[in-house]
């Protein structure tokens, strides 16, 4: 069977250190037409599992726990019986919005998930949140950044459990060394390329943002 990836948009908001900004996030679904993963279910559930249709959730991974990232994960797993999946070093962002609730399964660098065709490896790439990690399947060519690396720099991390230089190490060693047709696809906005993001890496560290 062959692996698809389909992308759904969801908007709502993020909220954090006092402030809240409306965003639109990318909900990635990676499966066939019998089984697939979400990675990151933001904002809205019902949409989720209406993009899921009738196959079976095996997993919700969660690429950070910024509220805008897990905020209809507990509905979605609810739904579905699917097991959240999060890394352990963004428990303290996942408990502002699920004080109630742990995640069920914890992440770690390494780690490969299984998905109806799709083996993607666990990269632990801190910076935008302690906890951030990227989804790599060599055999499809892809790299899921969450918010890690978007089309034109890093994420931000001018907030709360962020750190610029981590974010820069991050992306310098675990996603910049990647073969440069490696399609990075992201958790905000437009899909883009290692080949195309690498070339600024010296431009991002002179911004310093």
């Amino acid at each position: 069977m062959t692996t698809r990836i389909e992308r759904l948009v969801t908007s709502g908001q993020f909220t954090l250190d006092g402030g809240t900004w409306d965003v639109d996030n990318n909900v990635w679904i990676v499966g066939d037409e019998r089984d697939v993963i979400v990675i990151d279910a933001p904002h809205d559930a019902d949409a989720i599992a209406e993009a899921v249709g009738d196959r079976r959730l095996k997993a919700i991974v969660c690429t950070h726990a910024h509220n805008d990232h897990v905020d209809a994960a507990v509905a979605l797993a609810d739904r579905t019986g699917a097991p959240i999946w999060l890394h352990p070093d963004d428990l303290p962002l996942w408990k502002m919005t699920h004080p109630n609730r742990e995640p069920d399964e914890h992440l770690a660098d390494g780690q490969v998930i299984e998905a109806a065709g799709a083996d993607l490896t666990v990269l632990h790439t801190p910076g935008h949140t302690p906890g951030s990690v990227c989804l790599h399947d060599p055999g499809l060519g892809i790299v899921f950044t969450g918010d890690t690396l978007f089309k034109g720099g890093p994420g931000a991390t001018g907030r709360s459990y962020s750190h610029f230089p981590t974010i820069i190490d991050s992306i310098r060693d675990r996603l910049l060394i990647l073969p440069p047709e490696t399609k990075v696809l992201t958790g905000h906005g437009d899909s883009t390329t290692i080949g195309a993001e690498a070339p600024h890496l010296d431009e991002w560290i002179a911004r310093g943002h």
